[in-house]
């Protein structure tokens, strides 16, 4: 019987070919100035990384526009706000220092990728640097640059992600409150979950 599962990059090279040269020529290991405009505009950011221990992680982080300060062309820094005190991001990080980032900006197609290592700080001067609504970030990532380069626009154009007429309405889906009650077999019940949701992120955002 015929295995139809690639195993070796000799047979992804076969398969796909090479690499765009605009593909490569994108690739830098510093900031531009456009780079650094498209991190300025964006409001949410994918966190991926991993340790032998405790395995992959992929997490979200969101503020206003801004939210991540670029302290030089190949350092940027991000606040860890309040959460649900799992700190997966934080414990990989710990053992292995390797980060991805991902980038989205509203509107826009294109999205921008950093690969680089992150340590996590707990300097007053540089959290106070993140300050909102008169709170301190639990800590912040600094994130030294090795890899910058933005991802073409084929994947948002597909997915429609900005279009409004795409848009899932919410009670179409289960709350917070049911995956909760169905993750824990009933252990913990969406009607005493979500009805306080909206109260607790308020009090709980910053």
């Amino acid at each position: 019987m015929t295995s139809h599962r690639i195993t070796t990059a000799e047979e992804l090279s076969e398969i796909y070919g090479e690499p765009a040269i605009a593909a490569l020529k994108k690739e830098l290991t510093a900031l531009t100035p456009g780079y650094r405009a498209m991190i300025e505009a964006s409001p949410f950011v994918a966190l991926a990384t991993s340790s032998p221990e405790d395995g992959i992680d992929c997490s979200p982080r969101g503020d206003p526009a801004g939210f991540v300060h670029i302290a030089d062309e190949r350092t940027i820094m991000l606040p860890d706000r309040p959460g649900n005190r799992r700190i997966d991001t934080l414990r990989n990080i710990l053992v292995d220092p390797r980060i991805a980032l991902l980038f989205l900006i509203p509107g826009l197609g294109e999205t921008l990728r950093i690969n680089g290592r992150a340590e996590i700080s707990r300097d007053p001067e540089i959290l106070a640097r993140f300050e909102m609504n008169g709170r301190l970030p639990i800590t912040v990532l600094v994130v030294h640059v090795e890899k910058v380069f933005f991802q073409c626009s084929k994947a948002i154009i597909r997915s429609k992600l900005w279009d409004p007429a795409m848009h899932v309405s919410r009670g179409s889906l289960p709350t917070a409150g049911k995956l909760l009650e169905e993750a824990t077999q009933a252990e913990m019940l969406a009607a005493e979950y979500d009805p306080w949701l909206e109260e607790r992120i308020k009090q709980t955002l910053y």
